[in-house]
């Protein structure tokens, strides 16, 4: 019986670090609130609307640096349109399955 007590801890362990990640609705936000608030919580959650797709939600995480992404995932450039901008650069963690050699 030890074992199910010790692994429903465990999970409830990965899934308070998965809350722990803020998330922002970057629609309403500034570029250098955006940019300001990954430097300081080193990562979240940011969701926007996809230009392609009118209307879908996108949810992504991204980071200060390599060294806040998850692993399997790598830290790359990419960029989030903001209130005042349409692309404000910032780090997104991808899938490292990506950039692998084919």
């Amino acid at each position: 019986m030890k074992l199910p007590v010790a692994g429903a801890a465990f999970l409830s362990l990965i899934a308070s670090d998965a809350l722990a990640v803020s998330r922002y609705d970057v629609t309403q936000m500034s570029c250098a609130e955006v940019q300001a608030r990954i430097e300081q919580e080193g990562t979240a959650v940011l969701s926007y609307r996809s230009w392609r797709v009118i209307g879908l939600p996108i949810y992504d995480r991204f980071a200060k640096s390599q060294q806040f992404c998850p692993e399997g995932t790598i830290a790359g450039f990419a960029g989030v349109p903001t209130a005042d901008q349409k692309y404000c650069p910032v780090l997104k963690c991808f899938s490292s399955s990506r950039f692998v050699a084919r």
